[in-house]
């Protein structure tokens, strides 16, 4: 699937050199949002790659790949007048390597997003399986104080808007920068192989290292939930319920989450019938 280090190499040396092409704006530059103009087209890239390409009349190969330049000439990215050497800086310096690019056999540069989709993709053709005998050590599952008690009533962790339930290896003060944001409140450890061997979930891991999985992952999987950095307690062992969230929390929904997932009720258990269930 990843092009071995000697092709990183050639296609490396082999991208275009943009350094004389004129910009009315520098990666530099602030849009009218404050942020920098390197964000704004990686924003640009993500919902274009992530959701909108099918829209955009913009087809994903098998892979989930688009060709580069019908993505420069997508509308909001042609607006910002990104260059193929903006994209490629992006996609090489982005933190949590969102995305990642090749050449097609004509020596067209293709570029994708590795994972984060709601437009239908194979997951064969963009992610490796894993099994039980390459499931990480830990799996994590990043939220919010204001999800728990929706998290908690409904079951479990369901892929909501996108393909996929997002996990991390681990947290961002342990280095891990893709599959969990760094304004995480909670952490689910999930257990893997129970429940690959118990609901036959299937599991994947994306190229920049993010685990997951297109299934719902009941709390009966639920190893541990605990606060991230404000100490909660423990709210979840092993597949049963331990605890509320603490009253006088502050619920917040961050940017980019629906409220809909929350709406607030973070000391929420759910019934009894979902407790360890």
């Amino acid at each position: 699937m990843e092009a071995d280090s000697t092709q990183d190499s050639l296609e490396s040396t082999a991208r275009p050199n943009n350094n004389n092409r004129t910009r009315k704006n520098n990666n530099n530059g602030k849009g009218g949002s404050g942020q920098s103009r390197q964000v704004l087209i990686s924003k640009a890239l993500s919902r274009l790659l992530r959701h909108q390409a099918t829209n955009a009349g913009i087809t994903l190969d098998a892979e989930g790949y688009a060709p580069l330049k019908a993505v420069l000439a997508y509308g909001p990215i042609k607006s910002l007048q990104a260059t193929e050497e903006e994209v490629h800086r992006e996609v090489e310096s982005n933190e949590k390597q969102r995305f990642s690019t090749r050449q097609n056999d004509r020596g067209e540069w293709m570029i994708r997003a590795n994972q984060g989709h709601s437009i239908k993709i194979e997951d064969e053709g963009h992610l490796a399986p894993l099994t039980p005998d390459t499931v990480p050590d830990k799996v994590l599952h990043g939220t919010y104080f204001a999800f728990w008690g929706t998290i908690v009533e409904s079951g479990g962790l369901k892929p909501m808007g996108r393909n996929h339930v997002h996990c991390s290896t681990g947290t961002p003060e342990e280095g891990v920068a893709s599959g969990m944001r760094k304004d995480a409140e909670l952490v689910i450890e999930v257990d893997v192989k129970r429940s690959m061997e118990e609901g036959g979930l299937t599991w994947w891991r994306s190229d920049n290292g993010v685990i997951l999985t297109g299934g719902e992952v009941s709390t009966k999987w639920f190893k541990l939930a605990t606060g991230r950095k404000e100490d909660v307690g423990v709210l979840w062992v092993d597949g049963e319920w331990q605890a509320d969230l603490p009253s006088g929390l502050k619920m917040r929904v961050p940017q980019g989450k629906g409220a809909h997932r929350g709406r607030g009720r973070g000391r929420g258990r759910g019934g009894r019938g979902n407790r360890g269930s």
